[in-house]
């Protein structure tokens, strides 16, 4: 059975424990890195956070998808999607 997800509470812990600070400030800090990433993935910019991977924005062309409930094919417009790349150290340390 597979473990709960970390929640925002845990992860400021653990980053204050880490840090050697107190919760506020790894609060702030956890804050300040959402912020920066958020507006330059909104930007249409890449962020690379070393050991984790990059975070960047890519434009999807518009499409034909279906609707499960009934099946109908509706046209959906052109949109961005936020994407992930892992980092290979993070990929190994799973794998190892």
């Amino acid at each position: 059975m597979a473990q709960k997800p970390m929640t925002k509470t845990q992860l400021v812990a653990a980053l204050a424990d880490e840090m050697g600070s107190d919760k506020k400030t790894a609060g702030a800090a956890l804050d300040a890195i959402t912020s920066v990433v958020t507006k330059e993935v909104s930007g249409g910019g890449a962020v690379p956070i070393p050991g984790i991977g990059k975070v960047y924005c890519r434009d999807r062309p518009a499409r034909m998808v279906r609707n499960p409930a009934t099946g109908e094919q509706i046209h959906k417009g052109a949109d961005r999607q936020v994407k992930v790349t892992i980092a290979k150290a993070l990929k190994d340390s799973v794998n190892n």
